[in-house]
């Protein structure tokens, strides 16, 4: 596939249409509350991993997760796992702690409801993060999941903070598969949880060290993907090389682009503290590399291999945020 290829079939992509949606929504709700949004510290504007709020003590954090229902319907244990560990990821990709979660469950009778809770509680007890309530309704058709966490933060990691001249890092676990036929690449289940626990303490440690202010979990619309929501939020481009990506062998480069894996993160760091950053995560068996460069141009150009595309133009059209953001 040509490089050229590849960006138009990213363009196309389901995880990029489910992300470039969000724009209409954050209109619509920019719409009908603004003044809701002014009663509250928020210190980072929406479209962040969690909604951050001012507190005497740093920042309570706010996130929620929804998952599609076919997932749910053909692998309901991992499913539920999922609905607390991408949560769990969002609350540390912002330099936070999760403290407790709570979800709304949809199910058709109650022991359709089983593997789903059961998931839920095993990524309970391997993240340390307690479910404390929620709503259920098992008389519903169709099995419907969402989670929301709280957590807290000393100092943030934002997607509005980067800047250009910084050096944009992807760190993931390729310890792990994909959960076929889906994109979910899965480093989490089979690892201790001591492990997991301290493999993602290493983000608000970054944050309140000084090592890094940006970041983000690499989400459903993969690496690319997310980098373009980090690179929008903070009104800057960049120039990416796809050679870079830590990618696990055998693994083809398009499929790779598109996975949603259990740890995952991109982070924009200034080039005094590069190395220190990149380090830390190889010494916990964590792939880190510098996979581009930020810059100001508002665009996001790939190479590969000698070939050079424009993967999006943040001056031509938004990909998450309102087009009145871009004015």
């Amino acid at each position: 596939m040509t490089l050229d290829a590849l960006v138009q079939t990213l363009r196309a992509s389901r995880g990029f249409g489910h992300k470039r949606d969000i724009a209409g929504m954050l209109s619509s709700l920019g719409r009908i509350a603004p003044q809701m949004a002014a009663s509250v510290k928020m210190a980072v504007d929406v479209g962040d991993d969690c909604a951050a709020l001012q507190d005497a003590d740093g920042y309570l954090l706010f996130a929620i997760e929804g998952l599609v229902s076919d997932f749910i319907g053909t692998m309901p244990w991992f499913a539920g796992y999922s609905a607390v560990m991408v949560n769990v990821s969002d609350v540390y990709a912002m330099g936070g702690r999760p403290i407790a979660v709570v979800d709304a469950l949809w199910s058709d009778g109650v022991d359709g409801a089983a593997e789903v809770l059961q998931g839920m509680a095993a990524a309970s007890a391997a993240y340390g993060v307690p479910v404390v309530g929620g709503h259920s309704n098992a008389r519903s058709a169709q099995g419907q999941l969402a989670v929301a966490i709280l957590g807290r933060a000393r100092c943030l990691l934002s997607s509005f903070a980067a800047h250009p001249g910084q050096r944009l890092l992807m760190a993931v676990d390729l310890r792990g598969a994909f959960m076929e036929p889906y994109p979910y690449w899965n480093a989490s289940t089979g690892a201790p949880s001591e492990r997991l626990r301290a493999d993602l303490e290493l983000l608000p440690v970054l944050a309140e060290e000084g090592l890094c202010a940006a970041a983000k979990d690499i989400s459903m619309a993969g690496t690319l993907g997310t980098a373009l929501m980090l690179l929008e939020c903070s009104g800057v481009g960049a120039a990416i090389s796809l050679d870079a990506l830590p990618r696990p062998q055998g693994v083809p480069l398009d499929r790779w682009l598109t996975a949603f894996p259990s740890y995952g993160f991109l982070l924009a760091v200034d080039d005094a503290h590069e190395e220190d950053v990149a380090r830390r995560f190889r010494e916990r068996g964590i792939a880190c590399a510098a996979i581009g460069t930020i810059d100001d141009s508002r665009a996001v150009t790939l190479t590969q291999a000698g070939e050079r595309a424009v993967l999006w133009d943040f001056r031509e059209a938004a990909f998450i945020l309102p087009e009145t953001s871009h004015a």
